[in-house]
C-alpha cells in the first residue's frame, strides 16, 4: 500500500544555529537508556490499536524523492526503498567530501556506513536533504549539531550487530589464549611449530568488559557459557546478567582481568581511556581487545606494553585512521605505528569487521531503512539521535480532508501560538511537539482542509520567523 510522501523542496532558514552541544545521556552505551514511545516502534505506520485501515495518503507537491546510498549498504534495504517508489542511486564505495559537495544537492536522503563523512560544509550544500541514515552503530561520522540545526534528523542502528560483535570477541579471546594467529601464520610460511607454552584454556579465566550495553551484556552471557568469570565496568549501575559482577572503578577491572574488552562509543570521555597509565595496571600476561572505536586506545603505548611482555597480546578491529575502501593500504602513511603493530607476536588485526555479518547487515538494513521511510512518509522521528522524538498514530481511511503538518523550528517562545493561529480555522485532530536543545519539532493532523487551503497553510507556516523546515503530508 503506498504511503504518504512529503513536499520535496524543504524551506530552511540559514540563520538558525544549534546553541547547545549534543551530549548523549550515557557515554558508555548502556543498554538501559533507550526510549520507546507508547504504541511501540511502528506506532506511526498503521492503525493497529483501532483496527481500522490506514488512509492512503498523497503528496502535497509532485516529484520523486531521491536517495543516495553509499558504502555497499545491504541490498535488502536498497530494494525496500525502491519498493516505496523512491529513486535510488547506489554505490559500493564511500564518497569524499568533494564528491558529496558536488552531488548532495540532488538528494532528499542519504544512507552511509562508517567511512563517508557528512560535515557541516556538506550539510550546508545539501539544500534538499531531509534525513540521514547511518547503516551502522555509530554516528560520529556525521556532524550531528549541524544536521539538527538544518532540520535533518539522523537515524542509526545501535544494537542490530550486537551479537556479531560479541561472537567475534569470543573468537578473539580464544584466538589470543591459544596463539592461533601466530600458529596459522607459521603454517602458511611452511613452518611446523607445535607448542603449548603460553597457551591456555579460557575456562576459569576472568573477562573484563568495559561498557555493559547491548554488546557487553551479550558477550557476558557467551563468556559465562565458556566457563569464564565476568567482571564489568560502566558509568551507570546496571543489573548483571547471569553471574557477572560490576566493579566500581576501572583500575579494579584492569588489575583483575585476564582479558579486557572495550565496548564504548567515541566521546571526549572515552578518548585515549586506555593509555600508558591504564596499561600499567593490567594484569601481567593479560590481553586487550578493542572492537569499539579507534580513538579509545593509545596504540603506541599498547605496542610498548606488548614489546615489554607486560601484555601477552591484543586484538584490534578499529584504528584512529582507516582506509576509505577495500584494497587500500594499511601502512605508516595512514597510521605511524602500522609497521610496528603488524610485527608484534600474538596480535590479531582485523579491518573493522565487528558487525560485518550477513545477519547483522540485514538487520541494520531493515531498521534504518524503516526509520528513514517512516520519517519521509509519516514524519515520525522516533529513534533519531540528534532530534526531538515525535510521532502520531496514522490517519485512518475514514478520515477525509486531512493533512499532516511536520514543522521543524527553532525552540523559542511563541511558536506554537503562531502556528495554532494559522490552523485556527481548521480542526486540529491531534498534535504533539517536543524539543531537543535549540531544535523543536511539531506534528499536527488537521481536518476540514480543502485543496485550496493546503498551499496557503504551507506558505504561512514556512514563513514564520522560527521556521527551519515545513512539510505537509496530504
Amino acid at each position: 500500500m503506498p504511503l504518504a510522501q512529503p513536499i520535496n523542496i524543504p524551506t530552511r532558514s540559514p540563520s538558525n544555529s544549534f546553541s547547545k552541544p549534543y551530549s548523549p545521556t550515557n557515554p558508555y552505551g548502556s543498554g538501559g537508556i533507550t526510549y520507546s514511545p507508547p504504541g511501540g516502534y511502528f506506532a506511526g505506520t498503521g492503525s493497529v490499536a483501532s483496527g481500522r485501515p490506514e488512509k492512503v495518503l498523497h503528496p502535497f507537491a509532485t516529484g520523486e524523492l531521491r536517495l543516495l546510498l553509499l558504502e555497499n549498504i545491504n541490498q535488502g534495504a536498497v530494494q525496500s526503498f525502491k519498493d516505496e517508489g523512491f529513486q535510488v542511486d547506489f554505490h559500493t564505495r564511500a564518497f569524499s567530501e568533494d564528491e558529496l559537495l558536488d552531488k548532495i544537492h540532488l538528494y532528499h536522503a542519504i544512507g552511509i556506513r562508517s567511512k563517508t563523512k557528512i560535515t557541516e560544509k556538506v550539510i550546508k550544500a545539501a539544500t534538499k536533504l531531509l534525513v540521514i541514515g547511518c547503516f551502522c552503530i555509530g554516528t560520529n561520522q556525521v556532524d550531528l549539531n549541524a544536521a539538527a540545526a538544518a532540520g535533518i534528523p539522523v537515524f542509526n542502528s545501535p544494537f542490530s550487530n550486537s551479537r556479531s560483535v560479541a561472537e567475534l570477541v569470543m573468537a578473539e579471546v580464544i584466538g589470543l589464549s591459544r596463539q592461533l594467529h601466530d600458529r596459522t601464520r607459521e603454517m602458511r610460511d611452511g613452518v611446523w611449530n607445535k607448542v603449548s607454552k603460553g597457551c591456555y584454556e579460557v575456562r576459569g579465566k576472568t573477562l573484563g568488559i568495559i561498557g555493559y550495553g547491548h554488546i557487553g551484556t551479550q558477550l557476558s552471557v557467551l563468556a559465562e557459557a565458556f566457563g569464564m568469570r565476568v567482571l564489568y565496568y560502566d558509568v551507570l549501575p546496571l543489573m548483571p546478567l547471569g553471574s557477572a559482577t560490576q566493579v566500581e572503578n576501572l583500575d579494579d577491572l584492569l588489575g583483575l582481568s585476564d582479558c579486557v574488552t572495550l565496548h564504548v562509543p567515541e566521546l571526549p570521555e572515552t578518548k585515549m581511556m586506555i593509555s600508558g597509565p591504564q596499561l600499567a595496571k593490567f594484569k601481567k600476561g593479560s590481553y586487550l581487545i578493542n572492537n569499539s572505536r579507534g580513538s579509545v586506545v593509545d596504540i603506541p603505548a599498547l605496542i610498548d606494553a606488548i614489546k615489554s611482555k607486560h601484555l601477552a597480546g591484543c586484538a584490534l578491529d578499529v584504528y584512529p585512521h582507516e582506509p576509505g575502501a577495500n584494497g587500500k593500504p594499511f601502512d605508516n602513511q595512514l597510521n605511524s605505528f602500522a609497521t610496528a603493530l603488524r610485527a608484534l607476536p600474538n596480535v590479531i588485526l582485523t579491518p573493522h569487521i565487528g558487525g560485518s555479518t550477513e545477519e547483522a547487515q540485514r538487520m541494520i538494513g531493515v531498521e534504518v531503512s524503516t526509520a528513514l521511510t517512516r520519517y519521509l512518509r509519516f514524519g515520525a522521528t522516533t529513534g533519531a539521535v540528534n532530534f526531538p522524538e515525535v510521532d502520531l498514530r496514522a490517519i485512518t481511511a475514514d478520515q477525509t480532508n486531512f493533512i499532516r503538518v511536520c514543522h521543524v523550528h527553532v525552540n523559542q517562545p511563541g511558536v506554537l501560538r503562531q502556528v495554532n493561529e494559522i490552523l485556527s480555522d481548521f480542526n486540529v485532530e491531534k498534535q504533539y511537539s517536543d524539543s531537543k536543545g535549540s531544535i523543536a519539532y511539531l506534528m499536527a493532523d488537521i481536518s476540514g482542509v480543502s485543496e485550496s487551503d493546503v498551499q496557503a497553510i504551507y506558505e504561512r507556516i514556512s514563513k514564520t520567523r522560527a521556521n527551519i523546515i515545513t512539510r505537509l503530508l496530504t
